[in-house]
Order: structure tokens, then sequence, then C-alpha cells
């Protein structure tokens, strides 16, 4: 069995020599074992990289519980198994590969350097897709720009739908949310041998990820695993009440004829499992009380003790952790209209950002604006997940193109950029953006011009009141 196979099945094997005349592939010893990843011109990047077992068997549907451990180097030069079966399909925005195999909780490390002494600060990316698909081994979440301004990035998969977020009466909530913990636990535990401080770490996300990190800011279990948080187009499960893991549930019982338990989906296959979800999350009756994505993480009473935004808004768990927070001008407005981004993204991130405003918790707030020229449904449209490339300074990978056309603004982003960079190394984005305050509701506006703020957010788009659910958005924006 290749070292590239054995990896993926979860096992470990020992990486081929690099040959003669090249430089050596870098090593580094983690707390379970040695890896050995790839050099590239822009810094060395491990790939794949296990930071808890893989979740088969017993662990299907258990907490993470850490890798077997493993002696000779392993092979950390190509992406990891993602949690991801089955994606969005030939649309979607961004390239986010399907790689089968077990071993679908690992991370991989994009580092300027693996020099032990660097302690450099950390960037930790959770990808988006509705809690139940993306991967984080997409072109678009490249480490190589973040590693050019001395800055390390993590980018971590995690147990998606039925796996990662239905209640079950015999198995713990939340298990995607665990997952993230563990994969933080590991940079606190790991990163400095990577050249990463973890005293400096930043965890960052956009859609789903934006809404996890939400979801991370307030739970006492994070505390101390981060000190500042990044995001984009957070989306979170609305409402977030301790009932609703239990409706959804039942709803899954009444729907498919299945016990919704760890004992009864177990032994299913992957296939069998999203089929289960399909049926789940099939538009039809009972789930008048339900509105919008069915699987996420909700208010348990124990990890997450109460929902994310009313922590966020009437506690003080993340009151002292720097928050910089933004979502797209339009989103779903191709699909959904201008109602779904209000209520989804611009809404509660304006919410939030004056919430924490009133407290003086540090809050940069942004709306990214710059429209794709790209024909098609989109065009004219700052759409959901168009700022992405710009904030990773990509807009070279593949698939950008399609989206955001053959000559998008690299100046744009050039000042976004520095600003995730400035924000991850100094707490502050810098460039003249000043915090959103009580008294000073100031907004950073991402477009052809890009030092440009408002203080109004949008004074003449006003927020619409709910009428009904939203529709769904399908092809060719991904799903928050």
């Amino acid at each position: 069995m290749s070292a590239r196979d054995a990896r993926r099945d979860g096992t470990h094997d020992t990486a081929p020599s690099t040959g003669a005349g090249h430089d050596p592939a870098p090593v580094v010893v983690t707390t379970h074992g040695p890896v050995r990843g790839e050099r590239r011109a822009s810094g060395d990047r491990f790939l794949g990289v296990p930071y808890a077992a893989p979740p088969v068997g017993a662990l299907r549907f258990a907490p993470p519980a850490p890798p077997a451990p493993w002696t000779e180097p392993l092979d950390a030069t190509a992406y990891g198994p993602t949690a991801q079966r089955r994606g969005f399909g030939e649309g979607a925005t961004i390239p986010e590969p399907t790689i089968p195999g077990p071993g679908i909780l690992n991370l991989n490390v994009f580092t300027p350097a693996a020099d032990a002494g660097a302690a450099l600060p950390v960037l930790v990316w959770i990808h988006g897709g509705g809690y139940v698909a993306g991967s984080a081994a997409s072109p678009w979440y490249d480490g190589a720009a973040f590693n050019r301004d001395g800055v390390v990035l993590v980018s971590l998969g995690y147990r998606l739908g039925i796996e990662g977020f239905l209640h079950l009466a015999d198995a713990p909530d939340n298990r995607g949310v665990r997952d993230w913990l563990a994969a933080l636990e590991w940079v606190r535990d790991n990163i400095a041998a990577f050249g990463g401080d973890p005293a400096r770490v930043t965890v960052a996300g956009q859609s789903a990820g934006g809404g996890a990190v939400q979801t991370l800011l307030a739970m006492p279990a994070a505390r101390g695993l981060f000190r500042a948080a990044i995001s984009m187009s957070g989306s979170l499960i609305d409402p977030q009440e301790r009932w609703v893991g239990p409706a959804v549930a039942e709803l899954f019982t009444r729907r498919t004829g299945v016990p919704a338990t760890a004992a009864a989906l177990c032994p299913l296959s992957d296939d069998r499992l999203l089929a289960l979800q399909d049926e789940l999350t099939a538009p039809g009756p009972g789930r008048e009380r339900l509105p919008g994505p069915l699987l996420g993480p909700v208010a348990d009473g124990e990890l997450i003790p109460r929902p994310t935004l009313t922590e966020l808004t009437e506690g003080t768990l993340a009151a002292d952790i720097p928050l910089l927070l933004g979502h797209t001008r339009h989103e779903f407005h191709a699909f959904g209209g201008q109602e779904l981004t209000d209520l989804v993204f611009r809404g509660p991130a304006l919410a939030l950002a004056r919430a924490r405003a009133r407290r003086a918790h540090p809050t940069w707030l942004y709306e990214f604006a710059w429209p794709t020229p790209v024909p098609g449904a989109t065009q004219g449209l700052a759409f959901h997940c168009l700022d992405l490339p710009f904030a990773f300074d990509l807009l070279g990978a593949e698939g950008v193109a399609a989206a955001a056309g053959d000559s998008p603004p690299q100046p744009l982003a050039d000042a976004m950029h520095a600003a995730w960079v400035s924000f991850v190394r100094d707490l502050d984005p810098g460039g003249g953006w000043p915090r959103h305050t009580a008294g000073r509701h100031t907004t950073r506006i991402w477009d052809d011009e890009p030092a440009r703020h408002t203080g109004d957010h949008g004074r003449n788009r006003p927020l619409r009141a709910p009428r009904a659910t939203p529709r769904t958005p399908t092809a060719p924006v991904r799903a928050p």
C-alpha cells in the first residue's frame, strides 16, 4: 500500500524519498508522530494531518478521539479524506473536492517555514457549506499569500450533516462542533513546531464556517484556544434554542421511519445516510416550526450553554476577543431575493456589531460590494463567496475567473488581504478602518475604492421584516 493510500485509510506508512538534487522535504514531529510535508516557493505545507481518529465504527457518532500514534514520518503531501461525500454540483462557486476515505478528521498546515522558533501569528480556517458539504481541500483556501505575509494558515475538516449535527438519543450533540474544538486543541499543542505561536491564533470562516466562528465565541470550552475571530457571511441555525435538536430528530424519524439513534444509524452506508438526510431536509409538512437549515450547531445546555446570538449580544464571554465580521452586499439576492440576505446575513451581522459596540467590545464591520462582471444570474452582484479569493489574495486560483471574471481588481485583493493579515498579526485591521462603536457605526465598504467607509450600513437599504421562510437558493452559489 502506498503512503498516500495508507494515510487516506487512516493508517500510516513511510513517505517516499524526495531524491537527490532537491530541497529536503520538511519533517515536523507532532504529539502523535512525525509528518513529512512539501516545500514550495511560498513556504512549507503539510496536508491531511490527522488531528483525531477516523470516526468509523464505534467512533462514528462519538466525540473525536486521539489518533493512533505513529513513529515513521507520515506522508503529508496530498489532501486527506473529506467529510463531504457529495458536493453542491457543477454550478457551485467554490471548487471543493470530495476525497474518499475514513480519516476525515484531518487538517492542513501552510507555513512560511517549519521553524520551531518563528512564533508567527496563526489563522485557523473553517470552511462553509451549510454544515452539510464543503471541503478544506479547496484551492481557494491555499495559504500561499498568508505565508508570504508571515502568517501560518491551518484549514480543517469536520463531520457534516447527520454525522456531525443530528440530535441522537444515545450520542453527544454537536459532534461537528467538538471536531472544531479538537482541531483547535491540536493547534494549541502542535503549531509551535510548524513555526506558529499558539498564543496568537485567530479563528476564521465563511458562511457556515463564519457561523462556526460565532459559535466558538459563545462557548466556554473554546476559551483560551484563540485570541481573535473573523466571521465572513456567518450563518447560524435560527432559532438555536435547546428544543430545536430534539424537534429535528423527531421530524427525522417521522419522515424516514428510522430511529434517531447512533445504534440505528451506525451500520448504514454513506449513501444511505445521505438519502435519509435528503428525506429530512425535503420541503413538506413538519417544517413549519423549523425554518432554515435543519442541521447545524444548536444550544445543548452543555457544550453550547445558550443560543449563540443570545450569548454574543447579551453575554460577556467574548467581550475581550476582537471580532472582524461582515457579508457581501447581495449574498443570495439572485435566487432568494434581498430579503434572504437581510434576514440571514446582513441583519444578524449588524445586530451583533451594534450589540458589541454598545459594550465597547472590539469589533470591525464590513460589506463586500464589488459586483462581478461575469454574465449570468449573478452579473452585477456581490454574491455569496465572491469575497473569498480577495481575502485570501488568490485571484489566480482555479475557478476564480468563472466567479469574478478574467480581470478582477488586484488592488482590492491587496487591500482586503492586508487588512486580514494586519488583524491576525496586530488585532487591528489597520488602514484607517475604525472600530464599530456605539457613537460611530462605521462599516468598511470593499469595492473599487477599497478604503471607503459608511456610517449607516446601507441607510437606503432598510432591513426587511420576515414574512415567510425564505426559499433555499440553489446553484450556482453555494448554500451557507
